[in-house]
């Protein structure tokens, strides 16, 4: 039986020195913002975790060994070195990385066991676009996708759901578990938009889900996407631990698409998760913060989607 207990936030100071270089829309100062809208006194019974580094064996459920080696050895002394024309490394890159994917292993070995029943996870760099052996999107590992095999493997749950929210589709998240039955991956997101998938026809093993937005789509059509395709599908599924990939680049607000969300979409969007997860995964929520470039939209969406698992 869970017993209650405090909501539990997981950060790190590593992941502030990630630094992708001057100019970048995926800063420190995001983490900054998001750090800043927590301290909000509606969050103050929320009990902060200061995140573990992810272990090797972690990484390697989801990554192969020589893009791990590779993340963990190809940090410059100075500067930074860049991965792709988005992806950038700088001395501080490894060791925020392997806080972010500890973060979201830490939360899940807290809500499987009865230690908490939500948590959130403020870390960055973000991680749905990072594959089993590619770097994009200003992602390097996939701390949901690492998550959710530690679950499963660790933990004998058998049906883990990834819900993700993120304007820009989580294709690493879906090409990690395209063919892994026990993961199902739904997902909103803009097309066209980078990275140029999430068609309805991408269905995996008949465990992917995506839901593709247009430009300029609002709080109606998102809503009504969630509700007549994504949140019957996640029904069926019967997720026994939901985890969240959280970007809020989907406000209007953000500079990097055109959707046009407010903040309370995102709270309405929480409360459809914590039915579902009180109804078939005992409460349990684990939420990784993944993109949202505008600070002031994304202090005022994380204030509302903590609020709402809070709630």
């Amino acid at each position: 039986m869970w017993i209650s207990k405090a909501m539990r936030l997981y950060s790190h100071p590593a992941c502030l020195q990630h630094d992708p270089g001057f100019g970048h829309p995926e800063s420190r100062a995001r983490l900054r913002a998001v750090l800043q809208a927590l301290e909000d006194p509606r969050f103050a019974g929320a009990e902060r975790i200061e995140a573990p580094r992810a272990t090797h064996e972690q990484l390697l459920r989801v990554h192969d060994a020589d893009y791990v080696d590779s993340i963990l050895s190809g940090a410059p002394e100075q500067g930074h070195v860049r991965l792709d024309p988005d992806t950038v490394m700088s001395p501080g890159s490894p060791e925020a990385a392997l806080r972010a994917a500890g973060a979201l292993c830490a939360a899940t070995d807290a809500v499987l066991r009865d230690e908490t029943r939500r948590a959130f996870c403020a870390v960055r760099p973000p991680g749905h676009h990072a594959t089993r052996d590619q770097a994009m999107g200003f992602c390097l590992f996939n701390s949901v996708a690492v998550a959710a095999a530690h679950a499963l493997a660790v933990h004998g749950i058998e049906r883990v759901a990834i819900v993700d929210f993120d304007v820009h589709h989580g294709n690493g998240s879906q090409d990690i578990f395209a063919n892994d039955p026990r993961v199902l991956y739904a997902s909103t997101h803009q097309v066209p938009l980078y990275p140029g998938t999430g068609a309805v026809d991408e269905y995996g093993a008949g465990n992917i889900f995506n839901a593709p937005l247009p430009p300029d789509a609002g709080s109606g059509e998102f809503r009504a996407t969630w509700e007549k395709r994504l949140l019957p599908e996640l029904d069926l599924f019967r997720p026994q631990l939901l985890l969240v990939s959280a970007g809020f680049d989907a406000d209007a607000r953000d500079p990097l698409a055109q959707l046009q969300l407010v903040p309370d979409d995102y709270a309405w969007i929480t409360k459809q998760f914590v039915e579902l997860a009180d109804c078939h995964a005992e409460g349990r929520i684990v939420s990784a913060l993944e993109g949202g470039y505008n600070l002031d939209a994304l202090r005022e969406d994380v204030a509302a989607h903590v609020a709402t698992l809070m709630a």
